[in-house]
């Protein structure tokens, strides 16, 4: 279930972060509205860590397109793999 809470619930703070847990973020709103997201720290660090990958993934995507993709041979000899 989210948990949502006003803005204005900041004032008593500590009773918003007991709230949050790894998995269980807290959604602050602002005059109704959707505004601010608490995130445990491992929730923080995961989400940093998968940006991080897709961000790489995208550059040899872009890599593969613009100057073509390697075999798997060429992949196994570059980095001394070899296959039966």
């Amino acid at each position: 279930m989210l948990n949502i809470k006003p803005v204005s619930d900041l004032r008593n703070y500590t009773d918003v972060l007991k709230d949050i847990s790894s998995g269980s973020p807290v959604y602050l709103t602002k005059n109704g509205r959707g505004r601010y997201v608490i995130l445990s720290m491992e929730d923080y660090e995961k989400n940093e860590a998968i940006i991080k990958l897709m961000t790489e993934l995208e550059k040899g995507r872009i890599s593969g397109e613009k100057e073509g993709w390697s075999t798997l041979k060429e992949v196994r000899k570059e980095f001394g793999v070899f296959s039966d």
